[in-house]
């Protein structure tokens, strides 16, 4: 259950803002190498389109994620009406996880005929706390099951 503070006013998302807050115009999502932005598609060609400053976004980025270097990135970038933007890295994506627990290159194009490997429980909690606070789930166990029907969905058979 959800309380609304009498200072605050829910946007059509569903997300809590406060009037005094930026309006946002866009949300953007990239999958970006980590490590690597440059100026170039995809970063350049969609921050270009909302006039906002690639350098402002490239240095940050690659400054953040030197860990991940060269591995794909979720990012969420939002937008505000004054051109201004913020954004959040939210690491790998699952399916990455996936393929590099198992050691494949890419998942089935047939996930209900064909096989491409197989991942244990173990792997699949490591996964999942590695990504827990970006799953919609309650706990460990619910956050495995996600992360299981991933690898289901790409052709990697689960093992207990």
């Amino acid at each position: 259950m959800r309380y609304i503070n009498a200072s605050k006013i829910i946007n059509f998302n569903g997300n809590f803002n406060s009037m005094a807050e930026k309006k946002v115009i866009g949300n953007l999502k990239l999958r970006i190498p980590g490590g690597r932005a440059t100026a170039g598609p995809p970063v350049g060609s969609t921050l270009g389109q909302w006039g906002l400053n690639m350098m402002d976004f490239i240095n940050p980025f690659n400054e953040k994620t030197k860990e991940f270097m060269g591995k794909n990135v979720i990012v969420h970038i939002r937008v505000f009406e004054d051109r201004t933007f913020d954004w959040k890295c939210l690491g790998q994506p699952v399916d990455d996880l996936i393929r590099e627990a198992i050691k494949i290159e890419k998942g089935s194009g047939k996930p209900n005929v064909e096989k491409v490997g197989k991942i244990s429980r173990a792997q699949l909690e490591e996964i999942a706390k590695a990504k827990m606070e970006q799953l919609n789930a309650v706990d460990l166990d619910g956050a495995v099951k996600i992360v299981a029907g991933t690898a289901r969905s790409m052709g990697v058979e689960v093992t207990d």
